[in-house]
C-alpha cells in the first residue's frame, strides 16, 4: 500500500498462493501403489522397464503402508479404502514367501546347489567349501567358463562330482551341471533361446532317474525382454512320468507373471515353500546389499522341500542357493 501524488491511496492486491487440496495430495500418494497392486495381481507388466521394476514389489508392499496411513489420518474414506485394498493385495502377494515351513515328505534325499559364477570369477575355494560341507548331489552353475571348469577340477570337484554336462563358454553364456551320480545329457530338451541351459537325466539311487535343467534366461533388459519371455515359456511343464527340477539364475522373481506362469505348470519354488522366499540373491558383494531374489530352485509339486539356505560367495554378484529335497 502506498500514497498517490494526486491524493488517495493505491492498494496493491496480494496474490494468493494456490494450495493443493488435502484430498488431491492424498490421492497422489495412494494412486501409484494402487496401480502397482493391479499390475502385480493381474500380471500386466509389459516391456523391459515395467518388468524390471516389478522385482521391487516386496518394497512396494512395505511402502504402501505410508499412503494408507496418510489417507486414514486425513479421514479420506475413499482413498483409505483404495489404499487398504492395495496394501492387502500387495501383502498377500509377498508375505506368504516368509510363512512356509519344511515339508515332512518321505522319499529319496536330493541336495541341490546353484551358483552364478559371474564370468567364471566366483571364488573357487568358497564353492569347494560349500560342496564339502553341504555335499550336493547336483551342482548347477551359470556363467561357467573353461577357466572356471579347470579351476574347480584342480580344486577337487572332479573327484567329488565326476559326472557332468558342460556347455562352458568364455562369456556369460556358459553353464554346466555337475553330479555325484551318472548323468545322461538331454541336448534337445531346451531350445536355443537365452544362455546355454544344459539338461540331463540323473540316475538318483533308489528309483527312476530325475530330469534336471540348468536355468539361465537372458535378463529382461531392453529388447532382450522378448527372449526372456520366450525362454520362460520354453521350460517344459511337469510330467506324470518323470520328476523334473529346474535350478539356476532365472533373472526373474516371483513377482513376474512369466515365472508364476511357469510355476502354474506343475512346479513350486523351493525357497517359497519353506518360508525363505524373500531372501535376496542379487546383487551380492556390492556396496549395496542384495535386494532382489532371482536365483531359484523350482521343483515338481511331488518333491518335498526340507530346507533352503542362501550363502555368500566372493567375487560373484549372485549368492548360492542350497536346497535339501526329497524325491518320490
Amino acid at each position: 500500500m502506498e500514497t498517490s501524488a494526486v491524493g488517495g491511496t493505491i492498494v496493491t492486491p496480494r496474490r494468493k498462493r494456490r494450495k493443493f487440496p488435502a484430498t488431491t495430495l492424498t490421492w497422489l500418494a495412494v494412486t501409484p501403489f494402487a496401480a502397482w497392486a493391479v499390475v502385480r495381481v493381474a500380471g500386466l507388466e509389459r516391456g523391459s522397464l515395467p518388468t524390471q521394476i516389478m522385482t521391487a514389489t516386496p518394497y512396494a508392499a512395505a511402502g504402501s503402508l505410508v499412503p494408507l496411513l496418510i489417507a486414514a489420518v486425513g479421514r479420506k474414506r475413499a482413498a483409505t479404502a483404495v489404499a487398504l485394498l492395495a496394501t492387502t493385495a500387495l501383502g498377500f502377494s509377498v508375505l506368504p514367501r516368509a510363512l512356509g515351513r519344511a515339508e515332512a515328505t518321505t522319499g529319496r534325499p536330493l541336495k541341490v546347489m546353484t551358483i552364478n559364477m559371474l564370468f567364471g570369477r566366483a571364488d573357487t575355494a568358497t564353492i569347494m567349501k560349500l560342496v564339502h560341507e553341504f555335499r550336493p548331489d547336483v551342482l548347477s552353475t551359470q556363467e561357467l567358463t573353461p577357466g572356471a571348469v579347470t579351476d574347480l577340477d584342480e580344486a577337487g570337484l572332479k573327484e567329488l562330482m565326476p559326472y557332468r554336462v558342460l556347455q562352458d563358454e568364455w562369456s556369460a553364456g556358459g553353464s554346466g551341471l555337475y553330479s555325484r551320480h551318472p548323468v545322461e545329457p538331454l541336448w534337445n530338451l531346451m531350445p536355443p533361446v537365452g544362455h546355454q541351459m544344459p539338461a540331463a537325466l540323473i540316475s538318483l539311487p533308489g528309483g527312476k532317474p530325475i530330469e534336471f535343467i540348468d536355468a539361465h534366461p537372458f535378463p529382461p533388459l531392453g529388447p532382450q525382454v522378448i527372449e526372456w519371455n520366450e525362454a520362460m515359456a520354453a521350460f517344459p511343464s511337469t510330467s506324470p512320468d518323470r520328476i523334473r527340477i529346474i535350478a539356476g539364475d532365472f533373472n526373474a522373481s516371483l513377482d513376474h507373471a512369466a515365472l508364476r506362469g511357469l510355476l502354474a505348470r506343475g512346479y513350486k519354488d523351493a525357497a517359497d515353500t519353506v518360508g525363505a522366499g524373500l531372501i535376496p540373491t542379487w546383487p551380492a558383494n556390492k556396496r549395496v546389499p542384495p535386494i532382489i531374489t532371482i536365483d531359484h530352485v523350482l521343483v515338481d509339486e511331488r518333491v518335498g522341500v526340507k530346507e533352503v539356505s542362501v550363502r555368500d560367495v566372493p567375487k560373484t554378484d549372485h549368492r548360492a542357493v542350497l536346497a535339501e529335497l526329497t524325491v518320490p
